[in-house]
């Protein structure tokens, strides 16, 4: 039975939750919005909006005049021309379109809102703004293995800045999925696998997205998506049906669209999957019992592309009517480009199926926001042809992408100290369809940005050698496909190098949305190429360039040293150079694990044991929880990831006891015992040996990134209390027991690392 504290303790949770929501900069500004603009101008402009207006601001729709990659997202043939949607806007049919072309587009739009449309209400222009506008940043599970949140609210800070001078109000990110199948190919667009990092890096981006002001000039809003549990679609398919417990939804794929909401986040989108039979376009319980009932969001939620005309395929609506009505009444303010809002809810209000006064409110919410970002006050705040330009790719920013790029790159094994490489005296063959070319750097989900602003990786490292002449580059094979005579002059090349890159992996189609993968290995081609370049008896550096955890084999797996570089962007090739000739010691870990085969998907290091968990890897026994002939662990766990230094940890010190209203110190000597400055991502874990709801063999609960120089050491200490041993209990509340808890300070999820034991008494 539990102990009744225990519910006290949730409630003061939730309360703390719910204050640190209030005081955040972002909620105080959709307060002023709401409680101070609204009144005076928002209800009276309400009032005299007709049903057919009020729809127009409850849809947004693709930009017909789309730029860049937003043509193939949006297709022209599948929405009206730019006249055409000019007159949508003097109709007040709209409240905004996304993906559009830029500040010149944005005005002209404007334009017509603001001196041709009835009522005047300025448009909202959004976008497609992942990891970067024009200058292009690290794919996010990539910027994730920084384990630095500041970073990523660096980079959303910097894409922010250029995307509100070209127009752009509204960004559709960060997604804050938790992604546990490696399958799934937008595991891109998310932090991985691994709650507690994903809590951060929502509310990094949240922050960096929106900065102090969403009134200022290079301010984006922000959007949290998908809600939610799309992470979990079944075999990793992209748009599959999700069915976990409730249990599991608030454990694993809740908290971080709370992380974000406590950031002040004033948008969420409706994620494409059904949750236990209910899609989520159409789930009142997920939007308005969770999200406005429990947590107390006032922004407002949209669907995802098409989202609610996707509840007739799902077999949940009969037709578009049903739709509109089903995803309108379940939460989902704005509909976003099947029209279908526009179309049916004068109709569905008229016929006393909807009620008038939702409608209003969820128009409120629109305006309230639109005031909130400044729009009412001046229109064309962020529209500036001008400041567009002048913003673009600057030297800061491509800066910060080669910071970024650097501090994403994951260094998996290093045997013999092969790297770093010296800057002269080596010949270096750089092989594979990656080696060079425009093509493949900034990655998935990137509508703005352009690979031939973007650096490969040869261009890379001929600017760090000393003598560019001693750099061959051979493609040897194509991503999918071999190349005629490619292979023969690979292992030519290979012969004539003293030390080989193997630049291979995945290109930007393989990753992203509906790019789910079956096998999520090097494809056939370029493993053959591996294994013929191997054969030659070079030292091997392999540069993996990929959108997720993969299972590495053969001659990948056994080559001397592995860098998983992501999609970088921008700055791909000088920042793997940053790395490869050790200017910078390598500091990322894996936000994902890198499975040993690809059929042990879904794999994730915070698994339960099982009641027959195999003693150790070193044996498998019979009839014990492994797969035939490998063990249930890891290739290469989350949080993994080498330096230059020699990393040695020692000291553990940890009290026997945690009293209930207590706090717990754990301390660690953390040594660089090596030559080179590194810095050190030390991570601390959490088992709650016995509760009332079988719980995980590790959980993350805090880390800390240390830079060492040669020689240094330092003591790293953390605290603990017991609000960082909840876990969801049985009436699927936050609770914690009494009892044991093992404790690990250790360089990954399944590193030895430091362990010890402790009880939480009552």
């Amino acid at each position: 039975m539990l102990d009744t504290r225990i519910s006290r303790r949730a409630a003061l949770l939730g309360a703390g939750a719910v204050a640190a929501w209030v005081s955040s900069p972002a909620r105080a500004l959709f307060q002023a919005a709401a409680r101070l603009p609204v009144p005076a101008f928002i209800d009276g402009l309400v009032a005299q909006m007709t049903l057919t207006e009020k729809a127009g601001q409850l849809t947004i729709m693709p930009a017909a005049w789309a730029g860049g990659v937003a043509v193939a997202l949006n297709p022209a043939g599948n929405g009206p021309g730019f006249e055409q949607q000019l007159e949508e806007v003097r109709q007040m049919q709209l409240a905004g379109v996304f993906n559009g072309n830029g500040a010149e587009m944005a005005r002209r739009m404007q334009n017509v809102a603001m001196k041709e449309s009835r009522l005047k209400i300025p448009l909202l222009f959004a976008a497609d703004v992942i990891h970067g506008h024009r200058t292009i940043f690290p794919v996010p599970v990539g910027e994730a293995a920084s384990f630095e949140p500041d970073l990523a609210e660096r980079t959303a800070r910097m894409a922010s800045y250029e995307a509100a001078a070209a127009g752009i109000d509204w960004t559709f990110a960060p997604m804050v999925d938790i992604a546990r199948d490696q399958r799934w190919g937008r595991t891109m667009e998310g932090a991985g696998e691994d709650v507690h990092l994903g809590n951060l890096m929502a509310a990094a981006r949240v922050r960096g997205f929106q900065g102090r002001n969403l009134k200022a000039a290079d301010a984006m809003m922000a959007c949290a998506k998908h809600f939610a549990a799309y992470g979990a679609a079944e075999a990793g398919l992209d748009y599959n049906s999700v069915d976990i417990s409730e249990r599991t939804l608030r454990e694993v794929y809740l908290p971080p669209f709370k992380s974000a909401l406590d950031e002040g986040v004033m948008t969420f989108m409706a994620s494409f999957n059904e949750l236990s039979g209910v899609p989520a376009t159409g789930n009142e319980w997920l939007m308005r019992g969770i999200l406005r009932g429990e947590w107390g969001f006032e922004g407002f939620v949209v669907s995802d592309y098409t989202g609610d005309m996707e509840m007739i395929d799902h077999g949940f609506a009969k037709d578009s009517r049903e739709a509109a009505k089903l995803a309108f009444l379940a939460g989902v303010d704005m509909s976003m480009t099947s029209g279908f809002y526009r179309k049916h809810l004068p109709e569905l209000v008229e016929a006393g199926e909807v009620p008038v006064a939702r409608v209003d409110e969820s128009v409120r919410k629109v305006l309230a926001i639109k005031a909130a970002l400044g729009l009412f006050d001046d229109p064309f705040r962020r529209i500036d042809v001008k400041r567009e330009k002048a913003r673009s790719r600057t030297r800061p920013a491509q800066a910060l992408s080669r910071e970024a790029g650097r501090k994403s790159i994951v260094l998996l094994k290093n045997e013999g100290d092969l790297l770093p490489l010296p800057k002269s005296g080596k010949k270096i063959a750089i092989i594979g369809p990656f080696a060079s070319g425009k093509h493949d750097l900034n990655g998935p989900w990137v509508v703005y940005g352009a690979n031939d602003y973007a650096v490969d990786l040869a261009e890379g490292v001929r600017a760090a050698v000393s003598d560019k002449n001693n750099v061959t580059v051979t493609a040897g094979s194509g991503v999918d496909e071999a190349i005629p005579g490619g292979i023969d002059a690979a292992v030519a090349a290979a012969r004539a190098a003293d030390v080989i890159l193997l630049a291979i992996g995945e290109n930007e189609a393989m990753s992203g949305e509906a790019q789910s993968r079956t096998e999520i290995v090097v494809p056939e081609a370029q493993q053959a190429l591996a294994e013929a370049v191997a054969a030659v008896g070079k030292p091997v550096v392999v540069v993996l360039k990929n959108g997720r955890a993969l299972a590495l084999q053969g001659a990948v797996a056994n080559a001397s040293a592995v860098l998983v570089t992501w999609f970088l962007g921008t700055e791909s090739g000088n920042a793997t150079a940053d790395i490869l000739f050790g200017d910078y010691s390598p500091s990322a870990r894996l936000p994902c694990s890198f499975p040993r085969s690809p059929g042990q998907q879904p794999y994730y290091y915070a698994h339960k044991s099982t009641g027959r968990p195999n003693p150790s890897d070193d044996k498998l026994e019979p009839y014990k929880a492994h797969y035939r002939g490998i063990p249930n662990s890891a290739l290469y766990p989350f949080g993994h990831g080498l330096t230059y230094g020699k990393v040695d940890y020692s000291g553990l010190k940890v009290a026997p006891a945690l009293a209930w209203d207590g706090a717990l110190t754990v301390t660690a000597t953390i040594a660089n015992r090596g030559t080179r400055a590194v810095e050190e991502v030390v991570q601390l874990y959490i088992r709650d040996r016995t509760a009332s709801i079988t719980r995980p063999v590790r959980e993350l609960k805090a880390f800390r990134k240390l830079r060492l120089a040669p020689g240094a050491s330092e003591t790293v200490t953390f605290k603990l209390d017991r609000s960082l041993l909840l876990f969801i209990g049985r009436d699927n509340k936050p609770t914690v027991e009494p009892g044991t808890f093992d404790v690990w300070i250790a360089p990954s999820a399944e590193a030895a690392g430091l362990h010890a034991q402790f009880e939480l008494t009552a």
